[in-house]
């Protein structure tokens, strides 16, 4: 199946799903979640958002992005994140697949449907700051850092939403060899 058939595929079944408002720690109880999520790769580092669990007392990581919207494309969805969470563009996005993310957050079950991206700034500049930060739709405020992605997998190391995100950073990067 091509990319484009995949991306197709996918934004059709979201469309049959419920479609949630607000920021990335909102989830509305039994209902899935359609969200799109950019991977920013630079030097080895990723670009993931610090989050806290207070149930889990964790702390945890994820890419930027959020809540597709209703008639909304999934790489329209980051273009519009992005501007909105950092007032940065994003350019060069490209699919890399779809994962499906079963999670309890806030003492709370959460099902998302996760469409991942990789892209870049179009302002380079971001990429020299050791973090950047953002706030959401709510108005909450957010850091986001890079992470060694060589460190991520290590047993001490904070865990990296969604679940499988790793794996399919591998996937790609031994392709692209």
């Amino acid at each position: 199946m091509s990319e484009t058939a995949e991306i197709l595929t996918v934004v059709k079944m979201l469309e049959t799903l419920p479609v949630l408002a607000g920021n990335r720690t909102s989830m509305k109880p039994n209902a899935i979640r359609p969200i799109a999520i950019c991977v920013f790769q630079h030097n080895g580092h990723i670009l993931a958002a610090e989050n806290y669990d207070p149930v889990k007392q964790q702390v945890f990581y994820r890419p930027l992005g959020g809540a597709i919207e209703f008639g909304e494309y999934s790489a329209e969805t980051l273009v519009r994140e992005l501007q909105e969470e950092l007032g940065a563009a994003v350019t060069g996005l490209h699919y890399l697949g779809t994962l499906e993310n079963v999670f309890t957050f806030n003492g709370q079950l959460g099902h998302e449907i996760v469409i991942v991206y990789d892209g870049a700034f179009a302002d380079r500049s971001l990429y020299g700051q050791a973090s950047l930060d953002g706030a959401e739709d709510s108005g909450a405020p957010f850091r986001a850092v890079w992470l060694p992605l060589a460190d991520c997998r290590l047993p001490a190391a904070p865990p990296v939403y969604p679940t499988g995100l790793l794996d399919l950073l591998e996937e790609e990067l031994t392709q692209r060899r």
